[in-house]
């Protein structure tokens, strides 16, 4: 593990009791790759970064420029060639109560790491999912296009679906529409189209999600962003979820009941083009 923090590297490192990003979850991060030392599509990472911070009303001294310095610095140190990267931005520290403006600096920092989110044989096998009782909060209340360091709602639908012996949830809106799993990115196919649920639905604007979709229409699959229902995930062919940390992965049951008949044509063709553009798409690091 490297954790750099605001360019002081120190695997110990901690953040105040006092900062708002832990009082209050007042911050935004990225979860990005770094593959064959190559960070993947870091400039559409930073940009997502950017405008998070700009909803969220952050003055971030330095800029992206200073954040982009603590990632690279990060990967260009970590002694492995292929990591999980957290890239956080907290409001720093500040006075008791919500009022940010108390809040002297914000905090940057990274951490290079490994993660695996679901072992081999599961992949293999396809995640079980079960439909969460919590719903995605609406735009109006929390946009799903800035990533905040509010993810309750999605630590809660994780736990339900662990609790109820699945490994994922499938997490609707309060319309009764998919929105997406608890931290991935759903896709189905039927009548090989390659469909995923709207941004406008609560889907996040996923770089990985982002890239499949660029990936099927290369590969001449028909692929779209639609209103998708709990049943039409039942009715499908293949179903997956993408995501920075899970990657690509089957979806083998819903609610204890099959998706498709194990057979993933499609899947198979999307993964395989997505593990060389991890390689082609990715802002090569050096060793210092």
């Amino acid at each position: 593990m490297t954790i750099n923090i605001d360019g002081r590297f120190d695997d110990d490192a901690t953040v105040s009791v006092r900062d708002h990003g832990l009082l209050y979850g007042d911050g935004v991060f990225e979860g990005m790759r770094m593959v064959e030392r190559r960070i993947f599509r870091c400039d559409d990472h930073l940009r997502r970064l950017g405008f998070g911070l700009r909803a969220l009303g952050f003055e971030l001294p330095g800029g992206l420029e200073r954040v982009r310095d603590v990632l690279v610095a990060t990967c260009a140190r970590h002694d492995e060639d292929d990591a999980y990267l957290r890239l956080v931005v907290t409001r720093g520290v500040g006075a008791l109560g919500v009022d940010p403006t108390s809040c002297a600096a914000p905090v940057v920092f990274c951490i290079a790491d490994r993660i695996a989110l679901y072992p081999e044989a599961k992949r293999s096998r396809g995640l079980d999912l079960v439909t969460s009782s919590l719903r995605k909060p609406p735009p109006d209340a929390l946009d799903p296009r800035v990533k905040s360091l509010n993810y309750l709602n999605s630590v809660l639908a994780k736990r339900e679906a662990k609790l109820r012996g699945a490994d994922e949830a499938l997490v609707l809106n309060g319309r009764g529409v998919v929105a997406e799993a608890s931290a991935a990115s759903l896709f189905v196919v039927r009548s090989g189209v390659l469909l995923t649920p709207l941004t406008a639905d609560g889907a996040l604007a996923g770089i990985t999600r982002d890239t499949v979709l660029t990936i099927a229409r290369d590969l001449g699959i028909p692929a779209r962003e639609t209103s998708l229902t709990r049943a039409d995930v039942l009715d499908a062919d293949e179903s997956f979820l993408t995501g920075t940390g899970a990657g690509l992965v089957a979806v083998g049951s819903l609610d204890g009941a099959a998706v498709g008949d194990g057979d993933r044509p499609v899947f198979d063709r999307v993964q395989r083009a997505f593990e060389h553009a991890k390689r082609a798409l990715g802002t090569p690091v050096s060793r210092p």
